[in-house]
């Protein structure tokens, strides 16, 4: 058995697409996976289940979603492998430790091509950083993500894919989640 994350995107922020996380792992336990655990209310779950690509995971869990929820929302699938990874490759240490709220990592659909990344690096208008390897960006939001022009949408446009940002205290506790 292989121990996955799944992250939601758009769920309960501010009033949007509000879901219990009980009917969440319930759903996750309906489609056939094992130990469904979720963390905060904004989308993040933790479970056991054969080992298959993440896109086919993504797949089943938009679909099931979608039929026993009524919920429209992308899902983000990583290993617990991969999550450690993710920790590893952080190249903002410095700002993890000093201000771990204003670093968030971006779970992307697809690993953008160099000339996205520029494009993307060439948009910030403000203090802003941001690293991409491969399907994770790094963004360092040095006076905050609220008012950051910055946005998820500018991001996807610039990366030409989808994603979802978690804040480095809950990629921590992701982490610690899965072990």
């Amino acid at each position: 058995m292989t121990t996955y994350i799944a992250l939601l995107r758009a769920v309960n922020v501010g009033g949007h697409q509000p879901v219990p996380m009980a009917d969440l792992r319930s759903l996750v336990a309906r489609l056939g996976f094992d130990s469904p655990l979720s963390l905060l209310q904004s989308g993040n779950l933790v479970f056991r289940g054969r080992p298959q690509p993440a896109d086919e995971l993504e797949h089943i869990l938009e679909a099931g979603a979608s039929q026993h929820l009524g919920l429209e929302t992308a899902f983000f699938v990583r290993t617990a492998a991969e999550w450690r990874e993710v920790i590893a490759g952080n190249p903002f240490r410095r700002e993890a430790k000093s201000y771990p709220a204003h670093l968030l990592v971006m779970v992307l659909k697809a690993a953008p091509g160099a000339s996205a990344v520029r494009m993307l690096e060439a948009a910030i208008a403000g203090p802003e950083r941001v690293k991409v390897a491969g399907r994770h960006a790094y963004l360092v939001y040095p006076v905050g993500i609220g008012r950051s022009r910055l946005t998820t949408p500018l991001i996807e446009a610039k990366l030409d894919t989808r994603g979802t940002g978690r804040n480095w205290n809950t990629v921590l506790k992701l982490a610690a989640l899965v072990e």
